[in-house]
């Protein structure tokens, strides 16, 4: 006779098994769902990618040599450009920065406008000798202390370059924003002069800067470099091809001076929604809104690279999770409300595709706590012998569906890295695909945390990250 404990102990572990069994089909069904959705829209993307390499190769390029800046003819209405760089403690990168700009920037026609903050005295001392050196560089320090938001620091570049305007009655002809850790191009200024006599908004790639030290922080920041090459090699220039909008990445790109005067609100000082932590991808998007044309410029330079911004992108887990979570806030939740759904059905989908961050990152997190259920159940089912789940066909077309996208999602991901970094760098991103999504999981539980702080009155302001400088050789 069997004793009633252990017959107990088998009710309740058929019971266990069954409930746990129950949880794992639910979540592993929500989690294929999801990416076979995923994967199905980024497939689509690739295929008009391919679509419009292979036109623009057999009907353009067959006929006429890529440009390059060496080839790049003057502008027929040249101008002067403006540079803006907001700083918050931005002390270690400032100086290098500017000095490397106006080495680079010779024989240019610009000025640069820093921004800086009466409470941050060793970025105002990095910028303050520069300053004076060099008639080209031109501090501001906002009146309020900070952090108070980039877009609130560029609106008063903005302010700056409008007295400049009047002071020495030369009007401006495009605005630039750069960062305070951004390795410029040398060619950049020429091109944006020449691209802004036919669109209102021009964007050049950024290019992260593989990392350096132990695996674990090269892992972190290289993970940047993944994303980048794959965002500024294809999915921005089939979003140009379709006609949608053009979202400012905040750095290497220029805007026509008079279409953003039209985004200026007097309530803001400027054009920038102080309130926004992503202002610069909403200028893009409300100067598609105003009927304005933006570009995506993909150009080499006479040595054969690629005319581009570069910079070091955070190497921690922490650092990297911050400066996501305030993108998520910026464009995944807030962007909903804040810039609703203008456009036609292409504008619509690029919208849903900046929009669907956060439910990825919640897809993700369930299909990994999927993958350990499955562990915990194939482990339990050694310790009480109970029948499998019974099959489900359609979950398991679903999984094999998952399978193959996942497999190209990857394949192409490291093409794309490989083209712009190399082999190594390609070979790398299979594996730092874990480190990425682990970063998504966590920003989009931070950014859900902010989001719901600024519903109930909790100002955002600028979690911005510490940041590295090269080291550069003089005449670079």
């Amino acid at each position: 006779m069997v004793p009633p404990w252990r017959v107990g102990r088998h009710v309740l572990g058929e019971m266990l098994m069954t409930g746990l069994g129950g949880l794992y089909r639910e979540v592993l069904l929500f989690a294929a769902i999801g990416i076979a959705i995923g994967g199905i829209d980024d497939l689509l993307v690739d295929i008009l990618f391919v679509c419009r390499r292979a036109w623009r190769d057999l009907t353009v390029y067959a006929r006429h040599p890529r440009m390059t800046t060496a080839s790049l003819p003057r502008s027929a209405t040249p101008g002067r450009i403006a540079i803006f760089i907001p700083a918050w403690q931005e002390a270690d990168v400032i100086g290098p920065m500017l000095r490397t700009a106006l080495r680079r920037w010779r024989e240019d026609d610009y000025r640069i406008f820093v921004g800086a903050y009466p409470n941050d005295p060793q970025t105002i001392a990095a910028i303050t000798p520069i300053a004076e050196g060099d008639r080209r560089v031109v501090l501001g320090v906002n009146p309020r202390p900070g952090p108070t938001t980039k877009a609130d620091c560029l609106n008063l570049l903005w302010q700056a370059m409008q007295a400049s305007e009047i002071r020495d009655g030369v009007p401006f002809k495009a605005v630039v924003l750069h960062d305070a850790e951004d390795v410029v191009h040398a060619d950049e200024i020429r091109l944006f002069d020449f691209m802004i006599d036919r669109f209102d908004l021009v964007q050049l790639p950024v290019l992260p800067l593989p990392g350096k030290g132990r695996w674990l922080t090269r892992a972190i920041a290289d993970h940047y470099c993944d994303e980048f090459a794959e965002s500024h090699g294809k999915s921005l220039t089939v979003r140009e091809s379709l006609g949608a909008s053009i979202p400012s990445a905040g750095v290497a790109c220029a805007f026509d001076r008079r279409m953003l005067g039209r985004l200026t609100d007097p309530a803001h000082g400027g054009p920038f929604d102080p309130t926004s932590l992503t202002e610069d991808y909403e200028a893009g998007l409300r100067i598609a809104n105003l009927g304005g044309r933006g570009v995506f410029v993909r150009m080499r330079d006479r040595q054969g690279g690629l005319v581009a911004t570069r910079e070091y992108f955070p190497d921690t887990i922490e650092s990297a999770v911050r400066q996501k979570a305030r993108w998520m806030v910026g464009i995944s939740l807030a962007g909903w409300d804040r810039m609703g759904w203008h456009g036609g059905p292409a504008e619509w989908w690029m919208r849903v595709r900046d929009r669907r961050a956060t439910l990825a990152a919640l897809v993700l997190f369930a299909a990994y706590l999927a993958l350990i259920l499955w562990a915990l159940l194939a482990v339990l089912r050694w310790i009480v012998p109970v029948p499998p789940l019974p099959p489900a066909p359609l979950l398991d077309l679903l999984l094999w569906l998952n399978l193959w996208l996942m497999a190209w999602r990857t394949a192409v991901r490291a093409l794309f890295v490989r083209r712009t970094y190399g082999w190594r760098q390609g070979l790398g991103s299979v594996p730092r695909t874990i480190i990425a999504n682990y970063i998504a999981i966590l920003a989009a539980r931070r950014a859900v945390f902010l989001y719901a702080k600024s519903l109930w009155g909790v100002p955002l302001r600028w979690d911005k990250t510490q940041h590295r400088f090269p080291e550069l050789h003089a005449d670079t």
